[in-house]
């Protein structure tokens, strides 16, 4: 079709970065979950719960967060991103609202893992496909800069929280936060929305070999491929230690480094700058080194990573800070090459339902990682033991990045 057509009162080409920095904002306000190591030690001192308890809400919303992603998929396909991250965004809010109101460490895994968690998963599809929609040319680095957002929250939301919680509480601060995600992401969502049918930006045609397979693979014949098993059990692996990671940075800065708790709150939102880096930065290198070199470098700085926090004691604050740069980096890497490669090997029709399929990786990934994480707390007494498993993954997941991570093979 022609692509003489505006976007916020520019041409298309110019006015669809737009959808990018919508994307991110709205990005900014769901990725406030990875804040949560900031609210974890407080909940557990208040609800008197051990490691593994307060792992739980995270746990939780991470997981009902890459349900409902799913979920929206088929919903964004349908009806377009504005209705169903309108309706997400409201119960975003009162998923955080509500747990003003809990009175255990359960009912703050029901409101805000289940209900906030729920709510992050109707709106994140939304800017994915609509930037990978906008940008058949960009997919890796415009997807991978309106996640940014997301990667980069604990930059701003976890030194609000830790302000917050000493002024008001944790509860409070869950009020007053989630007051504030709800106004934000309904606002920015009512602008959001795909192209035209057949459009594509000016002067550029897709590649004829990667648009006929593309348009060759329904969901269904997706998960029938060795490409998407390969790009799952990738995910999977990269995400269940950046995760992990994520869920314990402040209480590990605190516990084995021996960190006060305004100098892990500091250091949680250093390392949100790398996750949010890290989504543009391994988006921009799936774009032009593969997703099978991408995931192998992500990889090699996971084991990496764990080889450090495993010699990692009292005192060694350059070791762990380092160390969990690359944690929060990579899990931003892996939000970036995941929906890139999903585009890229499976195609733009029925997009949303497909990466919902690919994303639910990052769910398990989130349950696994805060099983390993608290099982080593609980077991051992300390958290050092959990980054032996994420150095296994690590070894693994370069073989079969190496071996399975590649565009099907049509017959």
């Amino acid at each position: 079709m022609s692509n003489d057509i505006k976007v916020f009162g520019m041409s298309a080409n110019a006015g669809r970065w737009i959808y990018v920095i919508l994307g991110m904002v709205i990005n900014l306000c769901l990725g406030a979950v990875y804040a949560y190591s900031v609210f974890k030690k407080p909940l557990e001192t208040m609800f008197n719960a051990t490691a593994t308890q307060g792992n739980m809400p995270f746990m939780v919303f991470i997981a009902v967060f890459a349900l409902f992603t799913f979920i929206a998929g088929r919903f964004i396909d349908k009806l377009g991103p504005r209705i169903v991250m309108v309706i997400g965004g409201v119960i975003v809010g009162l998923g955080w609202m509500l747990a003003k109101f809990s009175g255990s460490m359960t009912m703050v895994m029901i409101t805000y893992g289940i209900v906030g968690g729920a709510g992050v998963g109707l709106v994140y599809g939304g800017p994915v496909s609509v930037c990978t929609k906008w940008f058949p040319d960009k997919k890796g680095l415009a997807v991978g800069l309106a996640l940014l957002g997301f990667g980069g929250s604990a930059f701003i939301t976890a030194p609000l929280a830790k302000t917050l919680i000493a002024s008001s509480g944790a509860l409070n601060t869950f009020l007053y936060m989630g007051a504030g995600f709800l106004i934000v992401t309904v606002i920015l969502s009512m602008f959001m929305k795909f192209p035209p049918a057949n459009w594509k930006p000016a002067g550029w045609n897709p590649p004829q070999a990667a648009g006929g397979q593309a348009k060759a693979i329904t969901a269904g014949g997706m998960i029938k491929t060795s490409s998407f098993f390969g790009l799952w059990v990738c995910y999977l692996f990269g995400t269940t230690a950046g995760l992990m990671a994520i869920g314990i940075s402040a209480t590990v800065g605190r516990e084995v480094i021996g960190l006060d708790i305004g100098t892990a709150a500091f250091l949680v939102s250093i390392f949100a700058i790398f996750n949010g880096i890290g989504r543009p930065i391994f988006g921009a290198l799936a774009d032009k080194i593969t997703p099978k070199y991408a995931a192998i470098v992500t990889f090699v700085i996971i084991g990496v990573c764990s080889l450090m926090m495993l010699s990692a004691g009292q005192g060694s604050v350059t070791l762990y800070a380092v160390a969990f740069c690359g944690f929060w980096l990579t899990l931003g890497g892996w939000l970036a090459i995941g929906p890139a490669s999903t585009a890229s090997f499976f195609g733009l029709e029925g997009y949303a339902q497909k990466y919902g399929v690919v994303f639910s990786a990052y769910g398990l990934g989130a349950i696994v990682g805060g099983i390993i994480s608290g099982m080593a707390k609980d077991t051992f007494g300390s958290y050092t033991a959990a980054f032996w498993p994420t150095l296994i993954l690590s070894i693994v997941g370069i073989f079969v990045a190496f071996a399975l991570l590649r565009p099907p093979k049509i017959k």
